[in-house]
């Protein structure tokens, strides 16, 4: 019998190249059905699946894992993932020692939509993306293969992480100068967003008024072509979770991760590498250091500073990366340990570039990313004519009109 692996490239391969096989089921096993049935239609299923039933007979290392005990056995050699409290954060596929659980491969629904959409089709690009597709691949570069795919376009995440640092910095700058105990967390991150409202409801106060970089730039292309399909992509499988929550899924259409790309490009044959340059230039240094530990509080402090220089009370960050060390600042904010008033969360060690779909070693890729930050001509959100002008176009007559209840950038807490 084939392996789920096997049967992914299979069905990968029809999909792309013959897809009337994708309804000749006749020689498959129930187990293989349900397999099928997860690769054609994800959404109907968790972000991480079962695909053979588990060795584990005593202890659970998934379930024992789970930092919001969303896995629970349900049979012998089989568990159930509860969709609402799952985030995406792979820590059971990580310690599966059975190699049992996979993570949600939506590859082939998207590409079908994307190649049977009537309007624009755009990929959002995670910061995270330098060198992941090779050593030589270049955003230009990476633009180009999208559009051999079928895309229409390739937005960079970075310049919403851009407007999303900016807001930010203003409900920092706005509420400390009346609040000198006032403290903020980050926004990125889904994990982080996850562990906050489903563990510690009474850190809820400390959360932005945000949504992600990742949702912001779908409204937003959605708000500019409403008939747009967007899909984004990225190292994390917890955006694939993020864009199902009720009150954020308008924004996205589908998550792929970078290895579901590189399975796509490999199967087309494309080699972004080798492709000619298409190249924009639009997000500042701050937005494209989202990818890496550490990026995001330096991005509000900084941004902090380019609006209000020489402040009386300025940004004192502390950060964690990797689920333990988000749960155990998460433990000593409830506690009152921590005299900081910028929290960094990241659910992955070493931040997005750690993510569980990457393609390259974490340290590598934070140098790539830094590398290809200190290249931009805008340190500041701030500063950068791109942010504002795009604003403008999105209605924004200002940049403190990002502080008012707008649909496209603001998200409620808690959620219902």
């Amino acid at each position: 019998m084939k392996t789920f692996a096997q049967l992914y490239q299979e069905v990968l391969q029809n999909a792309l190249h013959d897809p009337e096989k994708l309804n000749d089921t006749r020689a498959f096993s129930d187990e293989q059905k349900n397999q099928l049935d997860c690769l054609l239609n994800p959404q109907k299923h968790p972000v991480v699946w079962q695909v053979e039933p588990c060795d584990c007979t005593t202890q659970r290392h998934c379930v024992d894992v789970c930092p919001l005990n969303a896995i629970f056995a349900t049979q012998p050699g089989k568990i159930a993932i509860d969709m609402q409290k799952c985030t995406g954060c792979a820590q059971c596929i990580e310690h599966c020692k059975g190699h049992k659980l996979v993570a949600s491969r939506d590859i082939i629904p998207a590409l079908q939509a994307v190649r049977a959409h009537q309007g624009p089709t755009y990929a959002l690009v995670a910061p995270a993306f330098l060198g992941q597709f090779g050593p030589q691949m270049t955003p230009g570069k990476l633009r180009q293969s999208m559009k051999m795919i079928g895309f229409d376009g390739m937005i960079e995440v970075a310049l919403f992480a851009d407007i999303l640092t900016l807001k930010e910095a203003l409900e920092f700058d706005r509420n400390i100068l009346t609040q000198s105990d006032y403290q903020l967390t980050s926004c990125c991150c889904p994990v982080w967003i996850g562990m906050i409202v489903k563990l510690y409801p009474e850190l809820l106060a400390h959360l932005p008024a945000s949504v992600s970089p990742m949702i912001a730039s779908g409204r937003a292309i959605k708000h500019l072509h409403p008939d747009a399909l967007t899909v984004f992509i990225g190292p994390c499988l917890a955006k694939k979770s993020e864009a199902r929550e009720r009150d954020i899924q308008d924004a996205v259409d589908y998550v792929l991760t970078f290895a579901e790309m590189q399975d796509v490009f490999d199967a087309l044959q494309i080699d972004p590498s080798s492709l000619p340059e298409s190249q924009k230039d639009h997000a500042s240094y701050a937005g494209r250091s989202y990818a890496y530990a550490g990026g995001v509080s330096h991005a509000v402090a900084h941004t902090v500073e380019s609006i209000h220089p020489n402040r009386e009370i300025g940004v004192h960050t502390v950060r964690a990366d990797g689920v333990p060390a988000c749960k155990e600042l998460l433990n000593q904010i409830r506690n009152g340990e921590i005299s900081a008033n910028f929290f960094e969360g990241m659910g992955c060690k070493g931040g997005c570039v750690g993510g569980p779909k990457r393609i390259l070693d974490p340290a590598a890729a934070k140098e790539n990313v830094q590398a290809y930050a200190s290249q931009s001509l805008y340190t500041s959100p701030a500063d950068n004519p791109y942010v504002i002008e795009l604003l403008g176009r999105l209605g924004f007559d200002t940049i403190d009109s990002l502080l008012e209840n707008d649909h496209l950038f603001t998200r409620h807490f808690p959620l219902s």
